[in-house]
């Protein structure tokens, strides 16, 4: 079966609304994280930093925009967990990226960023959604 990505788009609004917040969401966080760099605040530190700053944002875009649910509490305290391994990816690759592979500090976390994308769109609609509708295929 061959990966369609306008087929997915195409059948899927709340993964291409994802999308589109997590441009957004990237925006920020590499606008912290740069803010953060030439303060000389250690790239780890930035990177984590923004991390948590941007994911704040991504959880009420996320919530009003992409799945048209309302934020509670419990929602809110659970979003984090979609970013473990969102962040333990993004750290990682950010680490071999620039430690490893001596990529520029501030191209490697635009690029750390992109690997995790479908494993965080599906979690994230699990948690604000419930159940419901959690394959990539189509929304229901």
């Amino acid at each position: 079966m061959k990966l369609n990505v306008i087929s997915i788009l195409k059948n899927n609004p709340s993964f291409t609304r994802f999308v589109i917040v997590g441009f957004i969401n990237t925006f920020n966080y590499y606008l912290l994280y740069i803010i953060l760099m030439s303060l000389n605040v250690p790239y780890i530190l930035s990177h984590s930093s923004a991390f948590v700053i941007s994911m704040i944002g991504s959880f009420y875009l996320n919530c009003y925009f992409t799945y048209k649910t309302k934020p509670t509490f419990k929602k809110f305290f659970q979003f984090p967990m979609t970013y473990v391994v969102n962040y333990s990816v993004t750290t990682i690759s950010l680490f071999l990226f620039v430690d490893i592979l001596n990529m520029n500090e501030f191209v490697a976390p635009l690029l750390a960023s992109i690997i995790p994308i479908p494993f965080t769109y599906m979690v994230s609609k699990w948690i604000l959604q419930g159940k419901q509708g959690v394959e990539i295929g189509r929304d229901k």
